[in-house]
Formats: C-alpha cells, sequence, structure tokens
C-alpha cells in the first residue's frame, strides 16, 4: 500500500495537535487521498520528555536525522520565530519535500521567498494556518481571486487579544487579570507580547495582503499599537454608547498606495465583528462582485490549527499548488479613506470649546466621551490641542441616542 510520509517540526500544542489528527483520522485521510498518512518522524527540544508517541516514530532533536529518511513526503512545521524553521523548510524543499506551515511570523518575512523556492522544486507550500487557526481564510481568498476583485479586508486576526477584551468587558476585569486569565487558559504565552502589542496580528495581516493585493506595504508605515492601553473605564464607556472593543486589522489599496492599519477600534451592533467573542476570530472581505464575506470560527488551539494543517495536506497532495498568489492588477481599488473621509469616532477625554469647522459632534456619552463624524487629519488636529484625548474609530454606523453635546 503507498504511504505519505510526514514530519513533524515542533511537538507544543500545533504539533501534538497535528500528530493526533493524523491518528484518530487516518480513515478519512486514507479514504480521501488513496494512501495511509504516517507520521515517520518528530523534532523536539528535549528528546528525554515523556510524550504519547508510538515507538515506531523517529523523535529526535537533530533536523538532519530527519533530512537522511530515504522517503518523505511532507513536512509540517509548528515552531515559532524565524529561524531556525526557514532554513529548515529551505532544506526541506530542497530535498523535494511539501511544507505545511502554522508559524505567521516566519512566513510573513520569507514566505514570498518559499513559495519561489518551492514552485523551482515542484512542490507545494501550505500556510492555511498561519492566519485565522481553523477558519479557511486563504483557500477562500484563492477562490474569490479567480474572478472577484479584492477590495479590502478587515480581521479579528488575534483570538488572545479577542479573549482579553471579552473578558474585561463581561467580567469587569482589569487588562492584566483578563491576561493572567488568558494565561492560565492556555491562549497566551508566558511572554504575551506579540498578541498583545498587535505583533501576531501584524504579521496576519501581511500574509493576507500578499494573498489579497499581491503585495504587502512598506512594514514601516504600517500603523500598529495593541490592547495594553485599553482600560476599564474605555469599555465601560463604549458599553454604554452599544459599542464594544476589538483589535482589528484593516488593509485596502486607495489609487497605488496599498495601506494596513492594525489598532483597537470599537464596533457597533450591526458590525459583524460586535458578536465575535472570546478567543473567535473573524474574516470581512470585500470584493466588487460577491460583495462582503465574513469568515468566523476558533483561531487559536490545538484542533482548529491542526485543522486548518491538515486540510493543507490534503490540498497539496491533490492540486500539487501552493495556493493564491496574485498579480498586483487581480485587485481593485477604493479611495483613501483614512485621511480625508468623515468616518464616526470615540472620543474619549477633556475637551473645552473646541469648535472645528469639519467635525460634528453627535453625541456626549458622559463628561468625557463623544461620538463624533470627522476625518482622521481632523481629529489628529484636535489631538494636537487636547493631547489627552484617545480616539478610535467606530466600525459599523453607530446611531446617536440624541443625547445633547455640552462641548460646543
Amino acid at each position: 500500500m503507498d504511504v505519505i510520509k510526514v514530519a513533524i517540526l515542533g511537538f507544543g500544542t500545533v504539533g501534538e495537535g497535528v500528530y493526533r489528527t493524523i491518528q484518530t483520522h487516518g480513515d478519512e485521510l486514507q479514504a480521501t487521498l488513496g494512501k495511509r498518512v504516517e507520521v515517520a518522524s518528530i523534532l523536539v527540544r528535549n528528546k528525554q520528555k515523556s510524550r504519547d508517541i508510538r515507538e515506531e516514530v523517529l523523535v529526535t532533536t537533530d533536523f538532519e536525522e530527519i533530512l537522511q529518511f530515504p522517503q518523505l513526503d511532507i513536512v509540517f512545521e509548528a515552531i515559532v520565530e524565524k529561524e531556525p524553521t526557514f532554513t529548515y523548510l529551505k532544506q526541506a524543499i530542497q530535498k523535494g519535500c511539501h511544507i505545511i506551515t502554522a508559524n505567521k511570523e516566519m512566513f510573513a518575512h520569507h514566505g514570498e521567498e518559499l513559495l519561489k523556492l518551492a514552485e523551482e522544486h515542484h512542490v507545494s507550500v501550505g500556510f492555511e494556518a498561519t492566519v485565522a487557526g481553523g477558519i479557511p481564510v486563504i483557500q477562500t481568498l484563492g477562490q474569490l481571486l479567480k474572478i472577484n476583485r479584492v477590495q479590502y479586508i478587515q480581521g479579528i486576526l488575534n483570538g488572545t487579544s479577542n479573549f482579553i477584551l471579552t473578558e474585561m468587558r463581561e467580567k469587569k476585569l482589569s487588562f492584566q487579570e483578563a491576561l493572567t486569565q488568558a494565561q492560565e487558559n492556555g491562549y497566551a504565552e508566558a511572554d504575551p507580547t506579540n498578541d498583545v502589542e498587535g505583533f501576531d496580528a501584524f504579521y496576519k495581516s501581511m500574509i493576507l495582503s500578499r494573498i489579497a493585493f499581491g503585495e504587502q506595504p512598506n512594514w514601516q508605515e504600517v500603523e500598529r499599537e495593541g490592547i495594553t492601553s485599553i482600560t476599564s473605564e474605555l469599555i465601560e464607556t463604549a458599553e454604554l454608547a452599544g459599542l464594544r472593543f476589538k483589535h482589528v486589522a484593516s488593509i485596502h489599496k486607495a489609487g497605488d498606495n496599498l495601506t494596513a492599519i492594525v489598532k483597537p477600534v470599537v464596533v457597533g451592533k450591526e458590525h459583524p465583528f460586535y458578536h465575535v467573542e472570546g478567543v473567535e476570530n473573524a474574516v470581512n472581505v470585500h470584493s466588487d462582485i460577491v460583495g462582503r464575506i465574513t469568515l468566523q470560527g476558533p483561531g487559536a488551539g490545538m484542533f482548529p490549527t491542526a485543522s486548518a494543517m491538515i486540510e493543507d495536506l490534503v490540498y497539496v497532495c491533490q492540486t500539487n499548488s501552493s495556493g493564491p498568489r496574485p498579480e498586483k492588477s487581480g485587485t481593485a481599488t477604493i479611495s483613501d479613506k483614512n485621511n480625508e473621509t468623515k468616518q464616526q469616532w470615540l472620543i474619549h477625554g477633556h475637551v473645552k470649546n473646541y469648535i472645528h469647522p469639519s467635525i460634528t459632534w453627535l453625541e456626549q456619552i458622559n463628561e468625557t466621551t463623544f461620538i463624533v463624524e470627522a476625518t482622521k487629519r481632523d481629529v489628529d488636529q484636535l489631538n494636537q490641542q487636547e493631547q489627552s484625548l484617545r480616539y478610535f474609530t467606530i466600525l459599523g454606523e453607530y446611531e446617536p441616542i440624541k443625547k445633547p453635546v455640552k462641548v460646543l
């Protein structure tokens, strides 16, 4: 019987999830692929640690031992950081292996190089798990990009940050209390910087940008902000207005200008992100024919991420394709709405008799919180005068309750 032999690099939460899924869903994989999938080797950091792995599987700390296997078809990579994973995957491709990765930081930096190398060696790259856990956003974009032109993308891309914001709102916890809860539940690492400072969502948005628009914005020009400055007071104030804080990555084109923003926003009840809670992720794709598509599902955890990697296994075996790689010309553009188009904003802080012809003061929530309609340039100017202000974009239409605005 033909066998597909795979190696797994890393045996943490994701690597173990891939291994266990192959064991529990072997019959389904064989029925789908016509071949049995067999884990031949696993790369670990500590060989002495007790693990529930079959005796016939090579468990090693040396990647060279894995490369020396006479038959190796697919390498799953479930480690972290850019190196040595990038080097490992290049070597696997050069050996003639398909690769499947969940490493968003490495792939954001080196994905294009890996895709080109794989093309030269006639193998495939699966990277569904790099963006939104169990949500099939990569394959969905691949289908959309055949005819539809993507206009812009918004996403809740980090389950840990979304969990923290949900806990702060629902249980009235402080940021630190909610973070501790996330760590106890296994959603956040001991060092949560990548999650709570927005780096994780940033890397994922760069991967999405490459798929949807054929390019990435200048990384140094991306506005990136995490959730560490979101206080219980801000969350409670937003609730008074019927709004919820979410950490959202947005990518859009204005002419030839590709812009990405990764930061906290507030969403109204009509927006699809309003009910995305806990560790859930969601991606909103706007395209010129189908309009808006929202994908939502588990964005973190052992089996959601393993699910994406196993589906990639099936995809690369059946199609020998590295997924969507659109050209720059394959997308539509929209007007620049960051600086020139009026938006609604939640403004928090003390404002004294500030009058600006382009700012419409819609509603006063309490003594220090207002809803306004203005361009980003206008609220930036307001912030320069009143430097203690915080302001957040409102996604979705906000309907004022007609409270008087005392600032005027």
